[in-house]
């Protein structure tokens, strides 16, 4: 099945964007290449112009608290497992403990090492990072690949407390989520959402052997997907069958 994930507001859109650079990144960061190191240090670039945001840790400690005050209101709860119950709330303190003690934005401590900002600031030039523009960048991706996984490794801990953070939070989200089975008639569905409840995230699963692709949209009122074909001139067309799919919307 492949899975599609809609976000209703700006900051979950963040949330998920970094999720995707952070999974890249330990992805790239244990290979040997150094062709897949340059694109870690990209990667490691990218998160830190999304951290940049001036509210973004703000909202991830906000959130994070958020969370520990809707735990804490399930104790005495017989349907709770109070061990499970702390395990979480342990993990959201840690999260929190970890991302508050961090002076400024998440990477902030980065930007005081010249040579990276030199190279962050060729990356944006297409083939900005040649020897001739960067000859000690060169050098160093003739490092043995241990020496170059180290360095990254210690680059990459400055934002491990904001990877671990959106882990935790996101994980919540979707556990929150009840799947359900839907059918689309004739390539669309729309389905209205409840008053009262304000919904973060819809995840949508498929069988890729139907050969279609979803567009989802939505606001706080309804939801609405069309199902879309990719035809042979390589663009998307309307799809006209019915077909079903599972649906799911976090709270």
């Amino acid at each position: 099945m492949i899975l599609y994930e809609y976000p209703f507001n700006e900051r979950l859109r963040t949330y998920l964007r970094l999720e995707q650079l952070f999974r890249r990144l330990g992805e790239l960061i244990p290979r040997h290449h150094a062709l897949d190191h340059h694109f870690a240090l990209v990667t490691i670039f990218e998160i830190m112009d999304v951290a940049a945001r001036a509210d973004l840790k703000s909202d991830v400690l906000k959130d994070i608290e958020k969370h520990k005050h809707q735990l804490d209101s399930y104790r005495g709860n017989p349907s709770i497992s109070e061990t499970a119950l702390d395990a979480v709330i342990e993990q959201l303190d840690r999260c929190f403990q970890a991302l508050n003690s961090q002076t400024g934005k998440s990477g902030h401590s980065l930007t005081e090492n010249d040579w990276l900002m030199s190279i962050r600031s060729r990356v944006g030039i297409p083939g900005g990072t040649c020897g001739f523009d960067l000859p000690a960048y060169y050098a160093w991706q003739h490092h043995p690949h241990t020496v170059r996984q180290q360095a990254l490794e210690g680059w990459a801990s400055t934002l491990s407390p904001l990877a671990e953070s959106i882990y935790v939070l996101l994980k919540l989200l979707r556990d929150s989520g009840v799947p359900q089975k839907v059918a689309a008639e004739r390539g669309q569905f729309q389905q209205t959402l409840p008053q009262g409840r304000t919904f973060q995230l819809l995840r949508l699963r498929i069988d890729p052997a139907l050969d279609l692709i979803p567009e989802i949209s939505g606001n706080r009122l309804i939801v609405s997907v069309r199902l879309m074909r990719m035809q042979d001139d390589m663009r998307l067309h309307a799809c006209a069958e019915d077909a079903a799919f599972e649906l799911t919307l976090c709270a």
